[in-house]
């Protein structure tokens, strides 16, 4: 019995609405899943924020500077310069006695914890004082390697407060006590695009926080408590 080409028409054209349903059923899941759980990674971490210095009155075992790029292998970029800057008066009020960089210095010509240690030295922090991760190469590293290199328990997380959420969200699911200091004290160009980009980077690192996956580079165990300068190349 030969169909009518009619009666194929209508069949392919509900074939046609179905894959149509399905892919916008898709869509719509999947936009409601990215915000759902972007919603949800800044809800859960935004009573550790501490909006003000003056309002620190206990100590950490370190304060952890997040890398954010440099230019010539030698300055850093607007961004972590504020970051540097609001770690190291977190040292000099006492909310700890040992800074952490971490930062990306995967190949000799990008150096991001060097030069952080410099910036740290020219104001006067003791290079014992200062321990760098020379493979932080992302948040989720950073933060790991942070717990099982260098032992931290109870830290304190600097960096721009839009990046601070997932930072937290991270070392609360790393089981760290951590508590962010935001380093906003001017614009930053592309400021608008980072945000877009955090919105997806926070859903990376919140299925990070369910399967926990170690970092590409672990490494010799280097307390925070001890001499900075084992970390020194």
């Amino acid at each position: 019995m030969r169909i009518s080409t009619g009666l194929r028409i209508r069949r392919f054209i509900r074939w046609i609405k179905k894959v149509l349903l399905i892919s916008v059923a898709t869509v719509v899941v999947s936009i409601v899943t990215v915000f759902g759980i972007n919603n949800y990674v800044q809800v859960s971490v935004k009573d550790k924020i501490i909006p003000s210095v003056e309002d620190i009155d206990f100590k950490a075992d370190c304060i952890l500077i997040l890398g954010a790029g440099i230019w010539n292998n030698s300055t850093p970029s607007h961004m972590l310069e504020d970051r540097l800057l609001q770690g190291i008066e977190l040292y000099d009020m006492g909310a700890s006695d040992r800074l952490l960089m971490s930062g990306d210095h995967g190949r000799k010509e990008y150096d991001e914890v060097n030069v952080m240690k410099k910036f740290a030295i020219d104001l006067g922090v003791p290079s014992e004082h200062i321990f760098m991760d020379h493979a932080g190469f992302s948040t989720y590293e950073s933060i790991y390697r942070a717990r099982d290199i260098f032992k931290a328990e109870k830290i304190f997380i600097v960096t721009q407060e839009y990046h601070l959420y997932r930072a937290l969200y991270v070392a609360k699911s790393l089981g760290l006590e951590a508590y962010g200091v935001p380093s906003d004290p001017r614009q930053y160009i592309g400021q608008d695009y980072r945000n877009a980009r955090e919105v997806l980077a926070r859903v990376k690192d919140f299925t990070y926080g369910i399967f926990k996956p170690k970092p590409k580079y672990i490494g010799e165990v280097i307390p925070v408590s001890g001499d900075g300068n084992l970390t020194n190349d």
